[in-house]
């Protein structure tokens, strides 16, 4: 703690720096919340539903709890994207450490985020659950033994509710070693700013200033958070996943939540298995390369064009975002295709524009 209000940062930091320390936050409101769920909550196929819907109905506060856990889940990931993006605009891969633990906190996150979205059993559950799990069997050789290991039997059953629980419970606690290592990283290093320049002259402590800064930001995204848990609870969730877990019924079309949907686009635009799973990789470990692939000194908002590119980009990102909820037909797979071809070329030409204005300022 004292390091934080000692740590020097840059003065001319803006907003966008504030959704770290909002991610810590609502880390330990996801912890906090998820350690009351887990309390009632009965890893069986036959009673994970019955169990959530008791804890909702019956226990003081329980559904309060449930609300905040699934809509607090959206906030940690819209603050992610935004955390990453940033960086990725402002250059801050160039900070090696940094950024690949904090990479690795987002791989982690999204398989914590899937774990949970299996344990509650409703029916998009249970058939998310069997479309992402049998992707292990594109695997060659062993893939197939590799899924029923996973699933604990022939379909997914009690064995994989149990193991997927435990998993969910503990892998938070492995995430907070990277967030730690992240933070120690940050403070090692030290701070980004917009221009992207040596800012230890021109620094002021975090406390009082940057603090204030934060809080701000923390109160207006409270605001929004509690009218959402209070008002519309259920916003977000998908209609099939009321239903119990049927391995008779399957949806129209399988439909994870939204943080997932730019990556399950990717994955289903592909009509090959192993090329689907190889894309869906790719379309992750494309951000532990940056940091060995960009110059560190290219920065996107002094270039026209990089910054044209960056937003096409975002707003590409966005794209893929909606198609990955739609059903799998004309013209949207056509569509997927062409934007997830976009997504990787933008990586293409990142690598291109900083290698040419990093020997540019060499000539000079």
């Amino acid at each position: 703690l004292l390091s934080n209000v000692y740590l020097p940062t840059p003065k001319n930091i803006d907003y966008f720096w504030c959704f770290g320390s909002l991610l810590l936050v609502w880390f330990v409101v996801q912890f906090v919340s998820g350690f009351f769920l887990s309390s009632f909550y009965l890893p069986s196929v036959y009673f994970s539903f019955d169990s959530v819907d008791c804890f909702y109905r019956e226990v003081l506060f329980g559904s309060f709890f449930r609300s905040v856990h699934s809509i607090g889940a959206s906030f940690f990931f819209l603050f992610i994207y935004f955390h990453l993006f940033r960086g990725l605009y402002f250059s801050s891969y160039s900070y090696v450490s940094t950024w690949l633990v904090g990479c690795l906190i987002l791989v982690l996150s999204m398989a914590i985020a899937f774990l949970g979205y299996v344990l509650p059993w409703g029916n998009m559950s249970l058939w998310g659950a069997t479309v992402i799990t049998s992707l292990l069997s594109a695997i060659p050789y062993f893939g197939s033994s590799l899924v029923e290991w996973l699933w604990g039997g022939f379909s997914i059953s009690s064995p994989t509710l149990s193991r997927f629980f435990v998993l969910h419970f503990f892998l938070p606690f492995i995430l907070a070693i990277f967030v730690f290592s992240h933070i120690l990283f940050l403070h090692v290093s030290g701070s980004g700013n917009p221009l992207g320049i040596n800012s230890k002259g021109r620094s002021l402590m975090f406390t009082p200033y940057f603090l204030i800064n934060d809080l701000l930001g923390f109160v207006v995204c409270f605001i929004v958070f509690l009218y959402l848990v209070v008002y519309v609870p259920f916003f977000q969730f998908d209609s099939s996943n009321f239903d119990e877990a049927n391995f008779l019924s399957t949806p129209l079309h399988i439909k994870p939540e939204w943080y997932f949907l730019a990556a399950y686009a990717v994955l289903r635009c592909v009509p090959n298995k192993l090329g689907g799973v190889y894309f869906l990789f790719m379309f992750l470990f494309i951000y532990f390369l940056i940091p060995f692939l960009v110059s560190s000194v290219y920065i996107v908002p002094l270039d026209f064009f990089g910054s044209v590119f960056y937003f096409m980009f975002i707003c590409n990102f966005v794209l893929l975002t909606l198609l990955g909820g739609l059903p799998v037909e004309s013209p949207f797979v056509s569509v997927s295709v062409f934007s997830s071809f976009l997504y990787f070329i933008y990586f293409v030409l990142l690598l291109d524009i900083s290698w040419l204005d990093y020997v540019s300022m060499i000539r000079l």
